[in-house]
């Protein structure tokens, strides 16, 4: 999963394997896509996991 930059509206895209989940506006958004994808997750080990890729900032960072 990769979790691209804060846009400059708020939220950030969410890709896997090439295809665009969403607009992720925090973690809680975040453990939903993987759930989805087929990866049961707790919000609170997102920031932990190594299934994400997190661009161009961390995982405290939803806004522009």
């Amino acid at each position: 999963m990769v979790v691209h930059p804060p846009s400059p509206t708020g939220g950030r895209r969410v890709r896997v394997d090439g295809e665009t989940l969403g607009l992720a506006h925090s973690l809680v958004d975040v453990a939903e896509f993987l759930r989805r994808a087929g990866l049961e997750i707790d919000p609170a080990e997102v920031t932990g996991s190594p299934w994400i890729d997190w661009r161009g900032a961390g995982p405290e960072h939803w806004g522009p």
